[in-house]
């Protein structure tokens, strides 16, 4: 009798494991197969905000632009060059050198290390690569960390646009190149990224970006209705007397 009580209750356990783990596992499945699903109904260049920020503009050098010889960068550099490219960059020619300490900008003409980008910069080539039809307000702060939104270069300047869009530009501190965009699709698509992968740190993080972009935009519609209604009052007041 206490044998069959002993294997009934093994059976029971068993049995109640079973069901929980079933549903622990379908609903991960059931997550990976829904998230996996809605990322590809969003389109990727909108994913990139290639709709918005044209990130591979470059103009072309001037012809009989006269650039200062490699020495002169060799000299002025303070570590061993591993490479040089020259571009164009807010309207002049630079040389953009790589070496062991990092990458630095250099005058291409006169060969004299020009200092890192400031934040008047950054919002300057994040506009000029802005393909919005507005131009909405921006404001540009200084990054140190990675962020779930960003794990790029760092430092790096985050150039923050009061678009519809939430997006968000990232200049790179040392070369002034853009080196990620941000937008409201990109944040959708990166939390159900994390979801497909169960990287539930990565979504709990995302959850509370994603709410907070939500709040502010939830406060912008309401200040629009009271401002829209305030202006529209009276009006219709003139309008019927």
């Amino acid at each position: 009798m206490v044998l069959k009580s002993a294997k009934l209750r093994l059976h029971l356990l068993a049995s109640r494991t079973h069901k929980w783990l079933a549903i622990i596992i379908g609903a991960q499945l059931l997550l990976w197969f829904a998230s996996g699903a809605l990322m590809s109904f969003l389109p990727i260049d909108r994913v990139h905000g290639d709709h918005l920020v044209d990130r591979k503009a470059a103009a072309p050098l001037p012809r009989g632009s006269t650039f200062a010889p490699p020495s002169a960068i060799v000299g002025a550099a303070d570590a061993p060059i591993e490479a040089i490219t020259y571009r164009m960059w807010l309207g002049r020619p630079v040389a953009e050198v790589a070496t062991a300490k990092g990458t630095r900008l250099f005058d291409a003409a006169t060969g004299q290390a020009l200092p890192a980008p400031t934040a008047r910069e950054a919002e300057e080539i994040a506009r000029l690569a802005w393909r919005g039809g507005a131009r909405p307000a921006a404001k540009v702060e200084r990054i140190e960390r990675a962020s779930p939104e960003y794990r790029g270069t760092l430092p790096a300047w985050r150039v923050a646009f009061a678009d519809l869009d939430s997006t968000r530009v990232f200049v790179a501190a040392d070369t002034g190149r853009i080196s990620a965009v941000r937008t409201g699709t990109w944040r959708l698509y990166d939390f159900f990224w994390g979801l497909h992968i169960m990287d539930w740190t990565r979504s709990r993080e995302l959850q509370h970006a994603l709410a907070a972009r939500l709040r502010d935009r939830w406060a912008c519609a309401l200040v629009r209705g009271q401002c829209f209604s305030t202006c529209d009052g009276p009006k219709r007041g003139v309008a019927t007397s």
